[in-house]
């Protein structure tokens, strides 16, 4: 993988973790509040992001291999659709 291209990579995946550690606390905040359509409506969000996220990394050829082999790994998809 080239480095420019490993790099970007790297500020990407940074972005979205960010973006998603956002959802979850924003989903814990809502429930502690006893919020639950709010908290619905956020975990509907999440779980979208989450789907173009995997969408988006399916379909790049350099992330193919590096995907596939992720998606063996159930904990790891857990976490993320949790």
């Amino acid at each position: 993988m080239k480095k420019a291209y490993k790099d970007k990579l790297d500020e990407n995946l940074i972005f979205v973790g960010t973006i998603y550690d956002t959802f979850e606390a924003l989903e814990e905040t809502l429930g502690k509040l006893k919020l639950e359509r709010p908290l619905f409506i956020t975990h509907i969000a999440k779980l979208a992001f989450a789907e173009e996220v995997f969408k988006r990394a399916e379909n790049d050829v350099e992330l193919k291999p590096i995907i596939s082999s992720q998606l063996n790994n159930t904990e790891h998809i857990n976490r993320f659709y949790n």
